[in-house]
């Protein structure tokens, strides 16, 4: 049964029918919303448009890299170019609801390059854990300056972040998160790894981490001053940071929601506004999503266009086993 899974998986059918239905899912993301987003963009200056499309793609890219040094303390150093196939084009799973399919995708392309299964999964699963240990401790570090003893009405439940940083941390001990990954690899009646993390593999996925979330966060922060936020700058910037990571972890918890659409969404539009207003929040809102989906869209488009041809990845992969 998991032979015959397997093998519809790499399927030249089905990974064209994938990256089609991503695609369109991540149009329709952005055009839902069309007449508000078009009104958006009204208000910002080309130049800001272009310098946080910049700082998107510098946020997405290296989301990348965060990934792909935890892959490599794993044993499998990919090529940045192989690397970048696997994980642009597999991020776009996150279009489909529930984040299964962004490990299915990046998984079954990491297969064409020899890259076992269970190293592929437990490198984006250890990798979502240095984002969400990052982001947190941006939320709790960072934020508190912008806010300054502001309150966000309604945010209160957020308190509990403070004891999610810990509990992040001790998790991300190598001591602690290899024991974990063995006994979730035994089970899913997988083989243990045969590489464990490092602390330095852990920390330069961390370092790369810290510089996605302050590059969105520096692409909130453009957004943010184009329509006229009325902090100053270093403020604002805080906000930026913070916020975003705060939003981010928001929908990271909503698994059902394609890229975490909505609640995402909704917790930066309730950070923003304390600086811009209820109307400049939205346009920081729907300009931060149109651009950051944009930015998966390109990168992905880019690694496969800089990939080997599609037909040597499939005959590669049709001959390699499990």
């Amino acid at each position: 049964m998991l032979s015959t899974l397997l093998g519809v998986l790499r399927s030249p059918v089905v990974r064209v029918g994938f990256l089609v239905v991503v695609v369109a899912l991540a149009i329709v993301y952005v055009v839902q919303d069309r007449e508000q987003i078009a009104d958006a963009w009204s208000r910002v200056s080309l130049g800001s448009v272009l310098l946080a499309l910049l700082l998107s793609m510098v946020n997405v890219a290296t989301s990348g890299a965060s990934w792909r040094a935890v892959l490599a303390d794993l044993g499998s150093p990919l090529p940045v170019r192989a690397a970048a196939r696997v994980f642009f084009v597999g991020q776009l799973g996150r279009y489909i609801p529930g984040t299964v399919f962004q490990f299915v995708a990046q998984a079954e392309l990491a297969r064409d390059h020899g890259v076992p299964r269970r190293r592929t999964g437990s490198a984006l699963a250890v990798a979502l854990l240095v984002s969400m240990t990052t982001a947190s401790i941006l939320v709790t570090g960072v934020l508190p300056l912008a806010l300054h003893g502001r309150e966000l009405p309604g945010w209160e439940w957020t308190g509990w972040l403070r004891w999610l940083t810990p509990v992040c941390l001790v998790l991300l001990i190598p001591q602690v998160i290899n024991p974990l990954l063995r006994f979730l690899l035994k089970l899913a009646r997988q083989e243990p790894l045969e590489h464990r993390i490092t602390v330095k593999g852990l920390l330069l996925s961390a370092f790369w981490a810290m510089v996605s979330w302050i590059a969105v966060g520096l692409q909130v922060f453009v957004l943010a001053r184009a329509v006229g936020a009325d902090w100053s700058a270093t403020e604002t910037l805080a906000l930026g940071v913070g916020g975003y990571a705060l939003a981010w972890m928001a929908g990271f918890l909503v698994v059902l929601a394609p890229a975490g659409a909505g609640a995402r969404e909704l917790v930066l539009a309730a950070v923003i506004a304390l600086s811009t207003g209820s109307g400049g929040a939205a346009v920081v809102v729907l300009g931060s999503r149109v651009l950051l989906t944009l930015s998966d869209l390109v990168l992905a488009g880019i690694a496969l266009i800089g990939a080997r041809s599609t037909l040597t990845q499939l005959r590669s992969a049709s001959k390699s086993d499990d």
